[in-house]
Formats: C-alpha cells, structure tokens, sequence
C-alpha cells in the first residue's frame, strides 16, 4: 500500500453521491445534461432552478426514476446499477397534501417507510415500531400518531411525509420542494425539523426554488438552469454570485420533466415510492 492510498479511499468512502457527466431524461430524450456533482456525507445541499429548469429529473435520476442517457452515477462508492441497499436513499416526493380520501392515522403512514426494510409482505415488529415512533418525533409530530392524516395542516402532513422517509433509515434524504405551498410559518417549522436531522447526522439533498428558511442549513448551494448544473458552491460564494448564475430563458423544451412529474405524482393517494430501483 503505498502513502496514499489510506487518504484516497477514506475520501471515496467519505463520497454518497458522485455524478460524472450524466444525463438523464425519459425515453431517449435528456431533460438534464453533462452533469458533475458530488455529495459526501454530512453535507446539507440545495439544488435551486426555475421550474422545468431540471432540477427535479436530477434527483430522479440519482433514484433511478428516470432514464440515465448519458455518463455515471455512482452511490456510495458502487454504480448505481450495483447498489442493492435502495433505502439507503431516502426520498420524499413533491406534493401540498396527502389525499383528502386517506383514511390512515400519522402513525400508520409513516409505517409503510419501514417496507424497503421488512418487505411487502413482512410485518412491524417492535423495533420497527419504536423506528417509527422516533422518525415522527424527530418531526414534531410524536402527539400526532394517532391523528387521521387527513385532519392535520399541509405542514403537518409534510412532516408526515419526510417522517416516512426517515422510517427507512437512509443514508441520504432527498426531499423535492418540501416547503412548496407551505406559509411562511411553516416553513420556519419544516426549517426547524430538518435542524434536528442536521443534529442527527443526516445527509440531505434539499430541490426547491426558493432557499427561504432553510439557507441557514446548507453548506452547498447548487443551482440548474436550462437543463445544466451551472453554479455548486457554499452559501457565501453563491450570496456573491447570485447575480451571474440565474438569467431569463425560454424553458419550453423542458416541460416534459414538469409533465412527467405530475403523472409520477398521480400513482395513488399515499404515493409510496419504490425504492427498489424499479418503476411502479
């Protein structure tokens, strides 16, 4: 072993999510291209854009829930294709509320982010549910568990959500617009809660348009526009060059990943997500 080689493999290990110029789109066609991004653990990142920018089909494609058309996805240290441990990846999708029409309590939602572990057919058993329990109180929401979803705030709900997530212990937590059609006091209380994951170590991967509240979290800022990553820095180096990185563009040729979002969106009412690697 030579005097390097212990450095370079504790910065490999160090690595959960290392883009090398991918593209990603449906079918044939990229939405987001030569893409070079990588993620270690601890880091607080918010990937920032327009709407129909890319930046959604980015995340999806570091899921595998899109196609990759071009270049490398590596996690945690394996090709995305390798990795058999998809609840290392924890996502919680873009939605304001859970269906009206869910008759299910807080509790029995955020359970179902326990099936990447125990299987479709397995069921709770008391470590699961004391993983449960922990993943609501983490959100603020340990006096809830028994609350009919549909009877609580869509902060509350959102919560519920990125509760569920953490139900399946992932390594990296990537959240799509989590305080998308939130008020502002709620985004203060999301802010809050993902303080506490900052507390607990968790790695997060934060889509938004806005950075609002949650700016005094992150460490990177990365920011898409046009289909390309066209800024990755820390919060300071993005304050100063805010300026230069966003611009007006005709977006048009990108609304088939804002179309495509919406059917991925339409699966059901708890939109449980598979994490398994494979399409629904």
């Amino acid at each position: 072993m030579t005097a390097g080689t212990a450095p370079a493999a504790a910065a490999s290990a160090d690595v959960a999510i290392d883009l090398r110029d991918a593209a990603f789109g449906y079918g044939e066609r990229a939405v987001l291209s030569d893409a070079n991004l990588t993620i270690r653990r601890g880091e607080i990142v918010a990937v920032v854009g327009p709407n129909g920018s890319g930046k959604s089909t980015l995340m999806k494609g570091i899921l595998g829930l899109n196609e990759r058309v071009a270049g490398s996805v590596t996690l945690f240290g394996v090709p995305s294709h390798e990795l058999r441990d998809r609840a290392r990846l924890g996502y919680v999708p873009q939605r304001h509320t859970l269906s009206a029409s869910v008759r299910a309590t807080a509790e029995e939602i955020v359970s179902t982010g326990r099936l990447p572990r125990i299987g479709w057919l397995g069921r709770l058993r008391g470590t699961d549910r004391q993983i449960v329990a922990r993943a609501l109180d983490l959100v603020g929401l340990a006096d809830r568990a028994a609350t009919e979803v549909s009877t609580l705030s869509g902060g509350q709900q959102r919560r519920v959500l990125i509760a569920r997530a953490l139900a399946g212990q992932p390594d990296v937590l990537i959240m799509d617009e989590p305080t998308a059609g939130v008020d502002a006091t709620n985004q203060h209380v999301l802010a809050d809660v993902l303080a506490r994951l900052v507390e607990q170590d968790v790695t997060m991967v934060i889509v938004t348009h806005e950075l609002g509240a949650l700016e005094r979290l992150l460490t990177r800022i990365v920011v898409v526009d046009a289909g390309r990553i066209r800024f990755d820095g820390t919060p300071r180096e993005y304050a100063g060059a805010r300026a230069t990185v966003h611009h007006d563009h005709d977006s048009h040729h990108h609304d088939l990943e804002l179309d495509t979002d919406r059917a991925l969106l339409a699966r059901g009412p708890l939109d449980v997500t598979r994490t398994d690697g494979k399409r629904p």
